[in-house]
């Protein structure tokens, strides 16, 4: 696979999100921040730096690249916990409160697999660190999501390759999105009722 079809980590988690947000950021390279990004920024600045550190017998290495040729996936950890014995523990970093969002899960079983190809070793649980409230919440990379992270990073590879923009959501998730002035959902969605309602009418008058 060429290294250009190579798909981020991120772009797992902005896909589930919403896939016009992955099209606006990993296709067309667009990006802007909000109060929700800054606090995401604010978060990673302390697992950004790389390097290592041992803690209670654990290696934990921050910003650890990761890749994945079998899936053409690519990025880097927040924090990989290497067990007393070895086996990898990867810990994505979040901001906010502890709560359970597929977007999140995703990204963090995506960089279980890259580990697992890497490093030859079984990678069935991680964990998502929520920074608001300090508390971990642990993932079991089970079958369905891993299945769900292949058919995943297919669909943002086809999106890409494409070259077509995913319609607008319009809906709650647009309020937190820090593209939303980019996006322009609600006008977008306007256009295509009125876009609907004229294929409606000319097909009466037919």
């Amino acid at each position: 696979m060429d290294q250009d079809d190579y798909i981020m980590l991120s772009a797992l988690e902005h896909y589930s999100y919403c896939p016009r947000q992955c099209a606006l950021i990993h296709a067309e390279q667009v990006f802007a921040d909000n109060v929700h990004t800054a606090r995401g920024h604010a978060v990673h600045n302390l697992v950004d730096l790389a390097g290592y550190q041992i803690r209670s017998g654990v290696r934990i290495e921050r910003a650890l690249p990761l890749v994945c040729d079998k899936l053409g996936l690519i990025g880097r950890a927040d924090i990989v916990e290497f067990l007393p014995g070895g086996a990898p523990y990867p810990v994505e970093y979040k901001h906010g409160a502890k709560r359970r969002k597929t977007h999140d899960d995703i990204q963090l079983a995506a960089q279980a697999i890259c580990l697992e190809e890497m490093i030859g070793r079984p990678v069935p649980l991680g964990a998502i660190y929520h920074a608001s409230s300090h508390r971990r919440r642990e993932v079991s990379i089970t079958p369905a999501l891993r299945q769900l992270v292949a058919d995943t990073t297919l669909a943002i590879r086809e999106m890409i390759q494409s070259g077509r923009m995913p319609t607008a959501a319009n809906d709650a998730r647009c309020g937190g999105c820090s593209l939303l002035e980019l996006c322009q959902p609600e006008m977008l969605s306007e256009g295509n009722r009125a876009t609907t309602l004229r294929s409606q009418l000319f097909s009466v008058e037919e």
